[in-house]
């Protein structure tokens, strides 16, 4: 196995461009092309789906049984409940997340025929020269929110004359901060600090180009904040996946900060034994800053691709996310930490033989799981 070098220039600069794509669910396809840009520009060859999954692949020695690395294209956003008497609109989240961190937004609304509009979500009672202390205190739910679209436009007639409809998709800005001292804040480094970092380990791997053991499939989902994530993209001969996705800093929580973070389960139950402890290990091996944590409220690509069948060893590796689905925080050590990860896992055989078969005899089932493995 090589110790392969991260550029990191290439991660920032990688995830600056993604974070500049609008991509809430359903409105993923420029996202998806940009994607596939830098695929092509690195040698990679990808297949997309009929939405625009994105499945690249990364040749071994031999295709099968073969491994997957996957993270989610799409954030969160907003969608257009209603239009409403005062010539605003009602609007219902995409995703989970808090009307708590809409308030003050600036978003564009995405309408038919390529039209656009620039807004911003409020709270209702916005004004606190007519609302007094009732600024303070209303409720904090989507219905105590709305847009106000910077449009002369008052009332229902002028929304329509606008060409505003219910349905209408609406994009956050992320307001991206690179900092001289490594940290990053923006919103949706939920999945796009992941995107990047994988796409900055197939970098280390291609410039190095080792002799990697079994094909490994890139995937890039289009829907995991509405929980459909990695249904979709996989295939037959995967026998490994491993997910990206946020870790978060939080009270009670064992995150690292400024490395990786092997989550030992989600709210969807643990992780493969034999994958999770694979990874702690070549963390170990290779002086990589890690730590394990447990998800109460989380589910990752990988659950979706179990629960549609896929009999497949997963697991799932993190970077930092302070104030996750909300306004998040990472450090680039902790993405260059988990990109380095990635490009050592792509190197390393296959955990059993055995798994290049779904169904084998009990001859070759491994019996380590209550030993040193």
């Amino acid at each position: 196995m090589q110790r392969l070098r991260i550029d990191q220039d290439y991660l920032v600069t990688t995830l600056q461009r993604l974070l500049a794509i609008p991509s809430p669910t359903g409105l993923t396809d420029s996202v998806v092309l940009a994607v596939g840009d830098e695929l092509e520009r690195l040698g990679i060859p990808y297949e997309l789906t009929r939405r625009g999954a994105v499945r690249a692949n990364i040749q071994g020695v031999r295709y099968s049984p073969d491994r997957a690395i996957i993270a989610h294209l799409d954030t969160l956003g907003a969608i257009v409940k209603s239009l409403k008497d005062n010539g605003r609109l009602e609007v219902l989240p995409i995703g989970t997340w808090s009307s708590r961190f809409a308030e003050g937004a600036r978003v564009t609304v995405y309408g038919d025929e390529g039209r656009a509009w620039r807004g911003t979500i409020l709270p209702l009672k916005a004004s606190g020269h007519t609302f007094n202390e009732a600024v303070d205190t209303q409720p904090t739910t989507w219905e105590q929110v709305e847009l106000r679209l910077d449009e002369e436009v008052h009332d229902i007639a002028g929304l329509t004359r606008l060409g505003v409809n219910i349905g209408d998709h609406i994009a956050v800005d992320p307001n991206p901060e690179f900092l001289p001292n490594g940290f990053i804040n923006s919103r949706f480094l939920d999945d796009k600090a992941g995107v990047a970092a994988i796409l900055a380990a197939a970098k280390a791997v291609k410039d190095a180009d080792p002799r990697i053991p079994v094909d490994c499939h890139l995937l890039f989902t289009i829907s995991e904040e509405v929980g459909v994530g990695a249904s979709h993209v996989l295939h037959g001969d995967v026998a490994e996946m491993v997910s990206v996705d946020n870790g978060t800093i939080a009270p009670g929580q064992n995150t690292s900060e400024y490395g990786v973070t092997i989550c030992m389960q989600d709210s969807s139950g643990p992780f493969d034994w034999h994958l999770t402890r694979r990874l702690l290990k070549l963390c170990e091996a290779c002086g990589i800053e890690y730590t394990r944590d447990v998800f109460r409220y989380y589910r990752s690509d990988g659950a979706a691709a179990l629960e549609a069948g896929n009999d497949i060893r997963t697991s799932l590796v993190c970077f930092a996310c302070d104030g996750s689905h909300g306004w998040e925080r990472t450090h680039v050590k902790s993405l260059v930490a988990l990109a380095e990860l990635l490009a050592h896992y792509i190197q390393m055989p296959p955990i059993f033989e055995r798994d290049k078969v779904p169904l084998g005899p009990r001859s070759d089932f491994p019996d380590v799981q209550l030993q040193d493995d």
